[in-house]
């Protein structure tokens, strides 16, 4: 024993001496940010810190917690229930810049880092969840909550405080303990390493391309990949990598069935093999989950999961799901049918429509339906203009404005921070966008946040800093930087994420902002999306980036038109993402062949000829390391949500200021302080239905 003591104190010495020999300054995470506004000091902020800044704001927690523990007070609501809540500030403080920069700034070093401290991280979450001293006072507080006199968020937070106890082991006996505690450590590490495997195999793509490859791709794709192939050094040669905004745009555009193929094959086949496979990382992980929820008396990961959610059971789940592909799959049937028509009659032979087929006769065909190709509207959409639409239009439904500063620090130099007031010029908080790819960045599109809204004990109003995060087309030496259709809609989906932090005004950080039911947080960012089709929307800032006319009236309708081209085939696949992970987490043993798995979860929604070599759970960040296991029906459940919600905004206009309060109120600023179909029936004086959706899509008149 004496020996792993010194052992650990020896690594924990050495490590505080080489942070010390990297740093001038004191660790800028052992005091409040004494910058504007509290914002993040990125600059002064080194690898070195995190850890020993993690470890110490550990430490402090568990000071906290004995002090809760061990007062000789019986158990209230604040001295108990608030001062947990309120134990964790300085941990709170640097896990907030730590977690968003490893997916948008990370190394080989800061991925080292997270690597370990997840471990301990997870380790001292399950302490806190099964101290017995503490479980016993909070346990006290709520046996007596009917006799409190507790506001409806003081409530909400004692149920969540209770659950989440309950559900993190508090109520387990004996080997049980032990047991969950080896299961959560290990769950934490490998959950990391599965998105970290993800990111580091991504990057070890180069698709080297010469000029005679490039028939089909539009002008902008070209540009960036002989922009990528000269920063290599290979001038007059095209680089192409499997980022998200470079492959869609390869699928759609290229005429080169043999590449199309070549890159479906490489994006779709990896962390398969090698060192960066996620095989076994995946199916050890749901398999630790399936032990996790046997633990608590559920059979599946899936029951266990869904008990804190608007769905609440695996079936209803199930329900949704089937009833969509019900819905949509006889239109995808007929989509498809007439698409295979179409590439046949362009290519003069039968043509048998496989997965890398779909996005480019889709589109050309598409082009032709509606005479326009999407590449006509980049000129419309560039990303200034684009900045501008998409936060004015929470200024004509909120009041709220947005003023770039250069007083406060970024990251990184593609980053840019906004300062956000309200109508009579009161600070909201901050907003940081970050919308180019880059190495040190994971793929895809995220909000997240760097400081939590609350409110303090003397009734200071602590406002929040979130980040909105994407990958978009860069600029060029030409052209600035020109985003897809596709592209603004991410925009306005994670600005939607970011409005619901950014207006959150609640009094405790763990229920403000997007801190509610996982399958309500898609709400505020879909129903954004919405605005995209709508003239009055467009009209404010679709301006040709050279000639400064705004978007023509006829490729408004045509995008109007065209809005319901490929729905059927965008839910089936949605509907194929949520069928697989409910397989994953309603396993009631180990799964063997991942492959024969996958394939059999997915029958009912197949679409396209099995491709041999092709998987695409081990890619699959979202349920395995992003927080959605049994739960990206999510985005289904939400769609249903934001169709039926937008339907108020069709009827009485869509900047109209009595719902858009009343979406403000209810929906925006509440965040989980209550149940979320109360906070929906509150706006919209009932529950949802699929009917909007439906007529939204086309698929119902």
């Amino acid at each position: 024993m004496k020996k792993v003591v010194f052992a650990v104190l020896t690594f924990i010495t050495l490590g505080l001496t080489a942070c010390m020999e990297k740093q001038t300054n004191e660790n800028p995470f052992f005091k409040e940010f004494e910058t504007p506004h509290g914002t993040a000091p990125f600059s002064s902020i080194k690898n070195c810190h995190y850890e020993e800044a993690i470890d110490s704001g550990m430490t402090l927690q568990n000071q906290a917690i004995d002090a809760i523990v061990f007062q000789r007070s019986r158990p209230t609501f604040e001295n108990t229930i608030v001062a947990l809540e309120n134990s964790s500030e300085m941990l709170s403080r640097v896990l907030n810049v730590f977690y968003p920069l490893t997916s948008a700034l990370s190394d080989d070093e800061l991925m080292e880092i997270s690597m370990r401290v997840s471990a301990k991280l997870s380790e001292h979450s399950t302490n806190i969840s099964l101290n017995e001293g503490l479980w016993q006072r909070i346990k006290e507080v709520y046996d007596m909550k009917d006799s409190l006199n507790l506001d409806v968020e003081d409530q909400m937070l004692l149920q969540r405080t209770y659950d989440s106890f309950a559900r993190s082991g508090a109520l387990l006996q004996g080997e049980d303990r032990e047991t969950y505690r080896k299961l959560s450590a290990e769950l934490s590490e490998l959950t990391t390493r599965f998105g970290q495997n993800v990111l580091k195999e991504l990057n070890t793509y180069e698709i080297w391309l010469t000029k005679d490859d490039l028939d089909g791709l539009p002008e902008s794709s070209i540009e960036a990949a002989a922009l990528a192939a000269k920063e290599k050094g290979r001038e007059g040669e095209y680089l192409f990598t499997l980022a998200q905004p470079t492959y869609m745009a390869f699928m759609k555009y290229s005429s080169r069935q043999d590449l199309r193929e070549k890159m479906y094959r490489l994006y779709n086949g990896r962390n398969q093999q090698g060192e960066f496979s996620n095989v076994d990382v995946m199916k050890r992980i749901v398999e630790i989950r399936r032990q996790i929820a046997n633990l608590f008396g559920k059979e599946t990961y899936a029951a266990y999961s869904l008990e804190r959610t608007m769905a609440e059971t695996p079936e209803n789940v199930y329900n949704l799901l089937n009833s969509l592909r019900d819905a949509y799959r006889p239109a995808q049937l007929s989509e498809f049918d007439e698409i295979t028509k179409y590439a046949s009659e362009l290519e003069g032979k039968p043509v048998s429509l496989n997965a890398w087929d779909y996005s480019y006769y889709s589109n050309k065909l598409k082009n032709q339906k509606y005479s326009y190709n999407e590449e006509e509207l980049r000129p419309y959409f560039e990303l200034n203009n684009v900045i501008d639409g998409v936060f004015g239009l929470a200024t004509k439904l909120y009041g709220i404005k947005f003023t770039k500063t250069d007083d406060v620090e970024v990251y990184h130099p593609d980053v840019t921070a906004f300062e956000v007031t309200d109508s009579v010029g009161e600070y909201i908080g901050m907003i940081y966008t970050d919308f180019f790819p880059r190495e040190s960045k994971r793929p895809g599109a995220w909000m997240t946040g760097f400081k939590d809204q609350s409110i303090t004990a003397e009734g200071e109003n602590i406002r929040p800093h979130v980040s909105i995060v994407m990958n978009f087309t860069k600029p060029t030496g030409s052209k600035p930087s020109l985003l897809t259709f596709y592209e603004v809609e991410t925009f306005l989906h994670e600005f939607g994420h970011a409005l619901h932090g950014l207006l959150a005004n609640t009094k405790y950080s763990s229920l403000s902002g997007t801190a509610v039911y996982r399958d309500f947080v898609e709400l505020p960012s879909q129903f954004n999306e919405n605005f995209l089709t709508q003239k009055e929307f467009l009209d404010g800032f679709a301006k040709h980036y050279e000639t400064g006319e705004s978007i023509p009236q006829e490729l408004v309708d045509k995008i109007i038109a065209s809005s319901q081209y490929g729905a059927a085939y965008a839910c089936l696949r949605q509907l194929n993402f949520g069928l697989v992970d409910m397989a994953w987490h309603t396993i009631t043993a180990p799964v063997e062949d991942a492959v024969a798995f996958e394939t059999k979860a997915s029958e009912s929604v197949q679409m396209f000829p099995i491709v041999d070599g092709c998987l695409f759970s081990p890619q699959f960040n979202h349920i395995f390391s992003g927080g959605y296991a049994a739960g990206y029906y999510s985005y289904k459940w939400a769609e249903v949500l934001d169709a039926d919600a937008f339907s108020v905004f069709l009827e009485n206009g869509i900047y109209d200021k009595a719902s858009a309060d009343s979406f403000r109120t209810n929906i925006l600023m509440k965040g989980g302080t209550e149940h979320p179909a109360e906070l929906y029936r509150r706006f919209r004086g009932q529950d949802a239905t699929i009917d909007a959706l439906l007529v939204r899509d086309g698929i119902k008149k």
